[in-house]
This record gives structure tokens, sequence and C-alpha cells, in this order.
């Protein structure tokens, strides 16, 4: 859905004219064009959104009539021209012409004679209305709509842009200066606000201060050089100050030393007492000897991994016995996550065992506690001496289950070769009727791909491979070995699912019917051929995309097939047997409302279908196909209705049919020759 400006533009030669067009033609290349096919949705899209904004839209037909008037010699249309390949180029040509057949007036003169006219400048006039839209330049081609490219509005946009640039770096550069300036004023503000708080200039005056203490230090240096007396008191002052200082030193050394012993004592004092207070508390109840040992050794062990082994102190005791209590806990750590791991594979180990097993395990928790009850069950298993049972297990696995299974599968395989038997026998009836001029019909039963019916075929395949080799002697030793768990658990896997496993009976259930049901094992398709030479010509997988006639046609080809399909019909033998002992075999079927709708091709294709199979048919159809059913009928039933009350049944052969039909037309052909009205006709009837 484009915009109107998209597949207008102005004409190369008429450049000079482009600002007032553009100017004019403005707000209708705004406008979006919507194909009358999107008209319901566009309309209902833009009634429930908020467009934050103006749109117009003009809804374009699919056939827009033709014949328009011709434009003005100057006219504003002889100067655009439209996009040429576009699907509304009808529309928009007839909308151009009716809009703006406005005559481009390069004078004043012209543009007061004319009643719709523009001018270069961008001046509008139409009859007694006239109008000029000096809001923007009209050369500023950042507004221009028109045309297939907007190239050139992106150069005017990116130019544009760039004066903003400069424009905003010179303003940035000024409101720099200024915020300096402002800067600088503020600090002086701030400076005339501090003089506030002084009410003296003698509280301001440092000069005369810097000066006096100038004039006192080079009176001082002057006293100095001249006085030797004053120059050896101040060595001897700076010796005694040196001294004093040292002293100072060492006095607060010592302090420092009697603190860190008076601590050591009073540490030593509480360790004295803490050590008294616990053998107080294990009198009694002292370590055993082995446990001793064991410290001992945890000790040693501990102190040779240190870096710098160091010797046993009183000080070192706490420190000791932290880090031995930290390597202890290490170690119950550690013992404590590998009992944890192996308490988790135990338990997983009970939790499958019972999860194979249910029966043996119903009253036993996959718990450590319940170890007691595993042993019990392992002591009775190893008691019961279950492989002693293991030939005899694989002879009744060999003679009942797998054979059994065996006997299913060759079920399964009858009765697909039936299916592809019966198959074959209807391709037969319908070689010899002509679905269309030159071509029949030939049913075809493919193999699906449904992944569930060839898994299943898979699984049944894989439990009887080689399950039958233990009859030959030579082979026993293989066959002994193919009996084993795995077999089994192959068996009883599928058993299970055709049985119904817990929780899942009624997904397995529907699993059941649907593979062992042999028709859902191929997929039916329809083949029309060449007669001439049995090469296809077209393949029906279904009905989509044909025409009613042909969809009839198939669908009795599919209904003459499931019915031989039914009956099991065996064209071949009753054609062997002859007329006389065909018809001996019962295959009726009943019709109703039959070839009410269908065309009379296809009903007699039809008719002719269910002959070539020998079905004996009940058709119960109204009267206006009776002419196509005629000659494929023996008999024929009137059944009259009086008023929906009262029903009669007449039972006609064809002959009777045949004579009555020509006897009342005869009649209603007098009648008529002495004008005689209809409905004495019905009347005498």
């Amino acid at each position: 859905m484009p915009f109107a400006g998209e597949l207008i533009e102005v004409r190369e030669n008429e450049r000079d004219w482009e600002g007032a067009i553009e100017r004019v033609m403005h707000s209708f290349g705004l406008s979006l064009l919507v194909p009358e096919a999107q008209y319901a949705k566009v309309v209902q899209w833009v009634d429930e959104t908020h467009l934050k904004g103006r749109l117009v839209y003009f809804k374009v037909p699919a056939s827009v009539r033709s014949g328009l008037p011709s434009p003005h010699v100057d006219s504003l249309v002889r100067k655009i021209i439209l996009k040429p390949d576009s699907p509304f180029y009808n529309w928009l040509d007839r909308a151009v012409h009716e809009r703006f057949d406005l005559a481009c007036c390069p004078s004043q003169e012209q543009f007061r004679r004319e009643e719709k006219a523009i001018t270069r400048a961008g001046k509008i006039k139409n009859t007694q209305r006239h109008e000029k839209d000096d809001r923007h330049r009209i050369d500023d081609r950042t507004r221009y709509v028109l045309g297939w490219s907007n190239a050139a509005k992106l150069t005017a946009l990116q130019d544009k842009g760039r004066l903003q640039e400069d424009r905003l770096a010179r303003l940035g550069g000024v409101m720099a200066a200024l915020q300096k300036e402002k800067r600088g004023v503020d600090e002086q503000l701030s400076s005339l606000d501090k003089l506030v708080e002084f009410q003296d200039y003698r509280e301001l005056d440092w000069r005369s201060l810097a000066l006096e203490v100038s004039r006192l230090q080079d009176e001082l240096s002057i006293i100095k050089a001249t006085s030797d007396v004053l120059k050896t008191l101040t060595e001897r002052l700076a010796e005694l100050e040196a001294s004093l200082k040292l002293t100072e030193e060492k006095l607060n050394e010592q302090i420092a030393r009697r603190a860190k012993t008076e601590q050591k004592i009073s540490d030593a004092q509480d360790m004295r007492d803490q050590t008294a207070w616990l053998l107080n508390q294990i009198d009694g109840q002292a370590p055993t000897r082995g446990t001793l040992e064991r410290l001992a050794h945890l000790q040693a062990q501990w102190q040779a991994e240190l870096p710098n082994a160091q010797a046993l102190t009183v000080e070192l005791c706490s420190k000791s016995e932290s880090d031995i209590r930290d390597n202890l806990q290490r170690l119950m750590d550690g013992e404590a996550q590998r009992a944890s791991r192996l308490m988790g594979k135990v338990t997983s180990a009970m939790s499958f065992f019972a999860s194979q097993y249910p029966l043996d395990t119903r009253e036993i928790d996959a718990s450590i506690e319940a170890a007691g009850e595993y042993r019990k069950l392992l002591n009775q298993l190893a008691l019961d001496d279950l492989p002693r049972f293991e030939i005899q297990f694989k002879a009744l696995l060999k003679e009942n289950t797998i054979r059994e299974l065996a006997n299913f599968s060759s079920q399964l395989r009858r009765e697909r070769e039936t299916i592809k038997e019966r198959i074959d026998l209807i391709n037969l009836s319908l070689a010899q009727i002509d679905y269309n001029p030159g071509r029949f019909i030939v049913l075809q039963a493919q193999t699906t791909q449904d992944v569930e019916v060839r898994d299943f075929q898979v699984e049944l395949r894989a439990c009887l491979d080689g399950s039958l080799s233990g009859d030959n002697p030579s082979v026993s030793d293989a066959a002994d070995t193919q009996y084993s768990e795995v077999k089994f658990l192959q068996v009883k896997a599928i058993i299970e699912r055709l049985r119904g496993r817990t929780g899942q009976t009624d997904q397995d259930r529907r699993w059941t019917a649907k593979v062992t049901d042999v028709r859902n094992w191929f997929v039916f398709a329809a083949s029309e051929r060449w007669r001439a030479d049995g090469s296809e010509h077209e393949h029906y997988s279904d009905s989509g995309g044909k025409s009613g006639g042909q969809k009839e046609k198939l669908a009795y080809t599919i209904l003459a097939a499931s019915l031989a399909y039914q009956f099991g019909l065996d064209w071949t033998a009753d054609a062997q047997k002859g007329e006389g002992q065909r018809a001996r075999s019962f295959r009726f079927v009943v019709i109703d409302e039959a070839f009410g709708r269908g065309s009379d091709e296809s009903t007699q294709y039809g008719l002719e279908l269910f002959e070539k199979l020998n079905l004996q048919l009940l058709i119960v159809t109204p009267l206006q196909k009776i002419h196509i059913i005629e000659p494929f009928v023996a008999s024929v039933g009137f059944v009259q209705n009086d008023e929906g009350r009262d029903s009669k049944l007449r039972n006609l052969s064809i002959e009777e049919y045949r004579t009555e039909k020509d006897r009342f037309a005869a009649l209603v052909s007098a009648i008529q020759v002495d004008n005689v009205p209809i409905e004495a006709v019905h009347a005498v009837d």
C-alpha cells in the first residue's frame, strides 16, 4: 500500500515548476492508497488504533472506468508522469486529471484569464478562490514528497542537518564564553560577600604584618651572627634535645615491653584457669589409649605438613588445638560426603530394583533403613537358585510367548497380503471401465510413513529375528545365546504395551488399535492411466483442487472399491463361472438419495462400475435420473405419498415400465392434438 507521492514524479524538463507542483500536490502525495481487497482490514485497524497523527487514505477499486477529458494544453498534469508498472496507475491517472487539471501560467495575464491556474511562485486559483501558502520556502526540498527516489530529499536533509550542526557549534561557543564570564563574575561576587565579615581594615592588612615579620627575622639573623655565646648555647641545646628524644624512645620501649609482659602473664593465668577447669570436667572420663594415639598421630601428621615446623609451646597450644580441630572437621566432612554419595547410590539401586520388580518390593521402602529387607530378599534369591530354571525359562519363552508372537505377526502379514490381493482384483474390474475417454483408474496401496506403525513393525521384527532357529539342532548353541535377557525384554516391552501399561492404558489402547489394524499400514491413492501405454495421466491422493464432476467420479470409484473390498469380490473367478453362476452370490447394496445432484456422465460411470463389480443395487432416487438408471435396472418401484399420510408402492419390471412409458407418451400426444389441458392427462393417468 504505497503513498500517492511514491508513484508521481515531475518530468525532467519541467523542473522549474517542481516547487509549485510540490506545494499544490503535497497533501495528495501524503495520502495512502488502499486496494479494495485490503480496504476492510485497513478501516478496522485505523479505527481501533491511536495513530498519534493525521492519516488520509483512498479506497482504490479493482477496476476504474475509462474516458477522461483532454487536459489543458498547459495543464499541471502534462508536467508530471505516473509510475507505469504500478497496479494503481489507472485510478491515479483519473484522480490526478480530476483534481490537478490546473493551467501552469508563466505570466500574470494568463493567470487572470484562466479559471483554474497556478504560478511558479505557488499561487493557486480555483474559479473565485485564490491561495498562496508561504509558510515554507517553495524551493525547500526537505518537504518534497513526489518522486520514485528520495535521494535528492535525503541530500537536502543532510545539507540542512550540517547547517544546523554548524549553527549549534557556534551557539555552543557563545554559550561557553558566556558561562566563563559568568563564573568570573560569580567569583567577584563571592569575594565581595566575604568583605562584610571584617569591621576594620587592619584585619585585612596582611602586607604590614608580613613586613614586620621579615624585619624581625633579619634582626634575629644579625644577633646570631654577632654572638658566639648564643651560638654555643644553641648547639648545647640541640645536643640535649637529641639526648632527651633518645631517652624518651627507650622509656617508651620499656613501657611497651612491660605491657606485653603483663599481658602474657594475664593470658597465661587465663590459660591455667581454663586448663584446670577442663581437667575437672574430664575427670573420670579420660579418653582411651587408642584415641590418644590416634590424636597424636594426627598431630604429628599435621605438624609434618606445615612449611616451617615449630616446637609446641604454651602460646601455640590454642592455635594447635584450633588447627587440629579444623583438620578433623575436614576429614569428618569428607567422610560424611562419601557416606552421603554411597547412600544415594544404594537408594538409587533400591529404587531401580523396586521399579523392575514392583510385586516383590511393594512392602519395602527404598531407604537405608530397609537394607535388612533387601538382604533377606537377596538371601532368598540365592536359596531359590533361579539360574537352575534358565533352560526351562528359555524353552517356555520360545515355545509359548515367541511362537504366539510369531503367529500374531504371521496373521498381520496375511491381512496385509489380503488387502493387496483385493486391491489387485478391484483394479481388474476398474480396468474394464473408462474413467475418462481412453483412460482408466488404478488403486494403489502404498506403505505408510507413519512413525508409530513403522516403529511397531521394526520392534515386531526385532522380537522375531532368529527366534525360531532353535528348531534346528545344528544351531542350538546360537539359539541359546539369542534367548537372552535382551530378547526377553524386547518381547516383554511389546506385550506390555499391547496389554496396556499402568498409567498409560488409554494411550496404549489407541496405539494398539492403530498399529494392529493393517489398513493403517497403507496409504491409498488412485492413479489415472492411459489405456494405450499404461502411463500415468494424473495421481489422486485426495480430491482437493478438482471440479465437481471429477470429485463425483472419484467418490463413486472409492465407494465401489470399498464395497468390493468389503464383500471380498473375485471378479476373475466370477467371470470364469459364467453369467448363470455369478448371479447366485449375494452382494446387495442399498444407496439412498443416489445420483440426485450428480452429472449424467458421472452417474453413468458409477452404474457401469457397480455392474462390472457384479453388485446388486437397490437405488432410491428422484425421477429426474430415471433415464440414466433405466438401462441398469431390472425392475422399478414407484412410490407415491398423498399429502404425506398415505404411501403407495407400485412394482414394475423394466419391460412393463417401458411399455407403460410408451403408452403414456402416446396418450399425451393424442390428447394434445385435441387441445385437451394437461390437467386432464393427469386425471386420465
